[in-house]
């Protein structure tokens, strides 16, 4: 028997979540390590509904790793803040996924900060870059299908830099 069909939203839209009083540093503000916390979450969500949650680690020994991520903070988060985040997928092969972040504000709507990064497969066993599934890539080619109708966000692509001295 075949699994039923997921839908995917595009963009994907995570579940609720508040910054803790605790994630506050000595600014003020946010940690920019919990800005990453909050987006980690909404991506085990995104990615669990192409098969890639907590169970596919158990029942297939495989998971995958962030290889690279650019980080952009664009606004002060504060705590008992209400936030969701955005995940879109803009790519993936035989062996990564590409996908970008929006941390947003979940009453007010203004995205607080962007994560763009590049995640590979992963064989648990060797720790080895693997192949995905064939279950899987369908799961990621109907994630990316719905994905492609929605324009690629501001900061895709985006280089870390500063201009050079003259």
């Amino acid at each position: 028997m075949r699994e039923p069909t997921t839908i995917f939203f595009a963009p994907f839209v995570s579940s609720t979540m508040r910054v803790e009083p605790a994630w506050i540093d000595y600014n003020g503000h946010l940690n920019m390590a919990y800005y990453n916390l909050l987006i980690d979450h909404a991506v085990d969500e995104a990615f669990e509904l192409v098969g890639l949650g907590p169970d596919y680690v158990k029942s297939r020994n495989a998971s995958y790793f962030t290889a690279e991520a650019h980080v952009r903070y664009l606004r002060e988060l504060s705590a008992d803040t209400p936030v969701r985040a955005t995940i879109l997928l803009l790519n993936y092969d035989a062996k990564r996924i590409h996908f970008f972040a929006e941390l947003h504000h979940a009453k007010e709507g203004w995205i607080s900060a962007t994560s763009e990064q590049l995640a590979l497969h992963v064989d648990m066993q060797t720790r080895r870059v693997a192949p995905w599934p064939d279950d899987v890539l369908e799961r990621l080619a109907a994630m990316k299908a719905a994905h492609a109708a929605v324009p690629p966000p501001e900061g895709v692509g985006r280089p870390i830099g500063m201009p050079r001295p003259t």
